[in-house]
């Protein structure tokens, strides 16, 4: 038990360590951050990355986009997939099988392969650059639907004829039974989705090019190529990094338990 304790501990600051050293780089001088890149103790403290990001960068604006965009596209993938899941599971309509399987084809395609199609499809519909274009194509993912199809097969059907009986239609059926049932894994779902959407890079490179529609992960790429300023300006670039990760990591240790937990709802089912 010991070594397994010694294994995972070592583990864990292989993961770790990047991270701390984006930390304390983000502390240093570009002068120290270029000559001593992986050290954890600053030789000077100082918090000019930070005041750049708020002066110089339009980070605030980058954290308000990235925060909507995320905020609606959470919400929305939680809604259809769960929609799409459930009709999935429970509806007989010719083709569902079909409709599964090319679900499950879908999974197998990289996603940058979806990408130069995606952007031909938002020209054309005149959502490109427009805070339409980068929010629609996230609304509905393969993998949510798989993940809310699979939970509410595992919810007996027996639970939902009472509401049918008392009168209850399809949909109301759903939202007031069978959702409630399922939170183990919606918490689940608005976690990756959450964490997806605030993390999308290849997506936002295709569909938009003002800087006023820059996310998170597009302004730190033209930190990271230089765009905003000459020198390598290590720092800035980590403290926009360090700061990013926040809010995804909060939100990760909050739900950590019901995501490691997605049966528990059928099973007490």
């Amino acid at each position: 038990m010991l070594l397994s304790y010694l294994i995972l501990i070592g583990l864990a600051l292989v993961y770790i360590y990047p991270f701390i050293i984006s930390i304390s780089a983000s502390f240093k001088t570009d002068a120290e951050a270029t000559q001593d890149a992986l050290g954890l103790i600053p030789q000077t403290i100082t918090f000019a990355a930070y005041e750049r990001l708020f002066g110089d960068v339009p980070f605030p604006l980058w954290a308000g986009n990235t925060m909507l965009i995320a905020t609606v596209v959470t919400v929305g993938r939680v809604f259809f997939d769960s929609l799409a899941g459930y009709a999935l599971s429970r509806l007989k309509f010719r083709g569902r099988t079909a409709v599964f399987v090319a679900y499950i084809a879908i999974l197998s395609v990289p996603g940058v392969v979806l990408l130069i199609p995606r952007f031909l499809i938002l020209q054309q519909l005149g959502l490109y650059d427009t805070y339409g274009g980068m929010i629609i194509p996230l609304l509905s993912t393969a993998a949510g639907v798989f993940i809310m199809k699979q939970f509410f097969d595992s919810i007996p059907v027996s639970i939902e004829e009472a509401a049918r009986i008392d009168g209850a239609g399809t949909f109301r059926t759903f939202w007031t039974i069978v959702l409630p049932m399922a939170r183990p894994a919606l918490v689940t779902l608005f976690i990756l989705s959450f964490q997806g959407s605030w993390n999308e890079l290849g997506h936002f490179i295709v569909s938009r090019q003002s800087p006023e529609l820059n996310t998170l992960t597009t302004g730190v790429a033209s930190l990271v190529s230089g765009q905003l300023g000459s020198g390598n300006q290590f720092p800035l670039q980590l403290a926009a990094a360090v700061l990013m990760t926040i809010p995804v990591a909060v939100l990760f240790f909050i739900f950590q338990k019901r995501i490691m937990n997605t049966t528990e709802g059928g099973e007490k089912g």
